[in-house]
């Protein structure tokens, strides 16, 4: 039976999002505008997305949707 590799993250989630999505506007910086320029572009927005989904899930004040 495997046993699973388990470790600790050094980083929040919030700021690996924030870091990968950065690296991704760096990287479509870089590249002429065009289809893998928008998916670069994109991934880095549904990172920026998920954490301030993960802010919200956070919050004090969350509310349940009606």
């Amino acid at each position: 039976m495997f046993k699973r590799r388990r470790f600790k993250q050094q980083l929040t989630l919030q700021d690996r999002l924030s870091a990968w999505a950065k690296h991704l506007e760096e990287q479509a910086a870089k590249l002429p505008p065009g289809a893998e320029r928008e998916a670069l572009v994109r991934k880095a927005r549904q990172a920026d997305v998920a954490n301030h989904l993960d802010d919200w899930a956070k919050s004090p004040g969350l509310q349940p949707p009606r």
